[in-house]
């Protein structure tokens, strides 16, 4: 059995944006994009934060693999204008869920492809709404004494437990999970058409 060989490189360590590559069945190695300062700029929006900050991803392990494509993203929550990262304590994880609960939010991911050797660099920003039900002291408390809210935007994965707080959603689903899939599909097919025949 031959193995497939590598056709692009996925600037991220996230879980869940390697399932979805792994469900499009495209033949990817993760590398972590070093250096990106992830603060905001001063005034910087959601929308702009995310797409800027995808595509230093996306540069930044391209300028060491410039002949292979590379796949970059990066996801926010953002509710009445604040922007929720990942929670870096209990803490912090409970204000995120305390804010969330009972209300819309948004989801922003920015998806950016780097390809050197083409000279192909392509950003894209998906925005999707979420509504948390309001939870009960026991589910927020047994949430937080996990490892689960610890390394994903907003504290919480829509396919995780919190899929059970989420009555209803407006947009992709996948853009939840960190990876706006239609948009992938389409530039990565139009740069290697053999990965989905």
């Amino acid at each position: 059995m031959t193995r497939r060989k590598t056709l692009i490189l996925l600037a991220s360590q996230s879980p869940r944006r390697r399932k979805i590559l792994s469900f499009l069945s495209v033949p990817f190695k993760v590398i972590q994009p070093i250096g990106v300062d992830e603060t905001p700029l001063p005034g910087e929006i959601p929308r702009r934060l995310v797409q800027r900050l995808a595509l230093l991803k996306a540069s930044s392990v391209a300028l060491k693999h410039p002949n292979v494509p590379v796949l970059a993203a990066d996801t926010i929550v953002v509710k009445n204008k604040k922007i929720y990262g990942k929670p870096r304590d209990s803490r912090e994880a409970r204000t995120m869920l305390l804010s969330l609960q009972g209300s819309w939010h948004e989801v922003y991911t920015g998806v950016a492809l780097v390809w050197r050797k083409k000279r192909v660099s392509l950003s894209h920003m998906e925005v999707t709404r979420v509504f948390f039900k309001r939870l009960s002291l026991q589910e927020r408390e047994d949430y937080l004494a996990s490892e689960e809210p610890y390394d994903k935007a907003g504290g919480y994965d829509i396919q995780g437990t919190a899929s059970g707080w989420i009555k209803k959603w407006e947009g992709d689903y996948f853009n939840v999970m960190g990876l706006p899939i239609q948009w992938v599909v389409q530039k990565l097919s139009g740069l290697k058409p053999q990965l989905f025949k």
